[in-house]
């Protein structure tokens, strides 16, 4: 059951992608001779105002056919005749379509999660922990560690850590009273620790503010991933370090195992993860086809040869191809040796 979650969470990602792409060469009055989700032969398809809506086979990907995109095409509606920025807002639509669904997915796991405060109150004490058996409570308000006055979660953290496992006494306001509690820090892998989590709160407004902040720390992340892919500098080489659709398919059905946050935390990846890496100018990818656009416009509206351009977009799918080949293999490697 989760592998089919998995397939189906792929495929409306894909699906969103192409969407973009499909709704802006719609408003910019662009023929769309087909719009597919997945690769290979087709399973379903239906044509509607001249368009075939395709579901295919392979779910890997999919893909919008438009009029005079890779060809050349005396079509008044065809790609290659409308203005510079509609073609520039076709092709940025669908990598822009992920991003923003990676921030619109993210919302939900802090609605579910909460975000983290700084404040110095508890929100979670494990059970068998230090903090639990000597009597620390969820919502207790931390005052003193050892008679010195505490203002923030990171101080707590910090005491417990450089306490050497020494007895501390912890004072909290409880109730409008204040207690005092004796606890004692256990060696957690080096790390001493009481068992307790600081407190979440949950907001709509700021599970915005946080979903917009994660996805952008996310995306440097990601763009020095890919210069690191460029340049042969990943750590643990790419192989072990790069996951296709059997790899994706599979972390998302383990991810489903552990609950609706985190299938939804790696869903919001696996978006941002498309939209980035389509923004990278290689050939067949979105990035490309836009760095050919703004050379154009640089060039003074002076484009390039439609045919050759799509011959370096066709060399540029089968060596992505071939990667995708190497790297499913490597997924399989990894289903059998785990």
């Amino acid at each position: 059951m989760t592998i089919i979650i998995a397939i189906l969470l792929f495929g409306v990602i894909i699906f969103i992608h192409e969407l973009g792409h499909f709704s802006f060469a719609k408003l910019s009055g662009v023929t769309v001779h087909e719009f597919s989700i997945g690769m290979g032969p087709k399973i379903f398809s239906k044509t509607k105002n001249g368009t075939s809506y395709s579901l295919r086979a392979f779910p890997i990907g999919g893909f919008v056919s438009m009029e005079g995109e890779d060809e050349e095409s005396n079509d008044p509606n065809s790609f290659g005749k409308k203005t510079l920025l509609q073609r520039l807002s076709v092709i940025f639509a669908g990598p822009i379509f992920n991003i923003i669904l990676a921030v619109v997915i993210m919302i939900p796991v802090f609605m579910i999660l909460g975000i983290p405060t700084n404040d110095p109150i508890i929100g979670e004490v494990n059970k068998d922990m230090p903090a639990y058996t000597s009597g620390l409570e969820s919502g207790d308000k931390i005052i003193k560690i050892d008679k010195i006055k505490v203002n923030n979660w990171e101080e707590i953290v910090e005491m417990v850590r450089s306490s050497e496992g020494h007895k501390l006494e912890i004072t909290v306001e409880r109730n409008n009273k204040i207690q005092n509690f004796e606890v004692t820090p256990i060696d957690n892998q080096g790390v001493y620790q009481i068992g307790m989590t600081q407190h979440r709160v949950r907001s709509l407004s700021k599970s915005i503010t946080s979903s917009v902040a994660v996805t952008y720390d996310l995306s440097k992340q990601m763009l020095i991933f890919v210069k690191q892919l460029f340049t042969g500098t990943v750590p643990g080489g790419v192989g072990n370090s790069v996951a296709g659709p059997v790899g994706v398919i599979g972390m998302v059905s383990d991810a489903a195992k552990s609950g609706l946050a985190n299938l939804l935390y790696y869903a919001s990846i696996i978006s941002l993860n498309l939209g980035i890496v389509n923004l990278v100018p290689f050939p067949a990818l979105d990035g490309w086809r836009i760095l050919m656009l703004i050379v154009e416009g640089v060039r003074g509206g002076k484009k390039f040869d439609a045919n050759k351009e799509g011959m370096v977009n066709l060399i540029g799918l089968a060596v992505l191809m071939v990667f995708m080949i190497f790297i499913t293999y490597k997924d399989i490697l990894r289903l059998f040796t785990n």
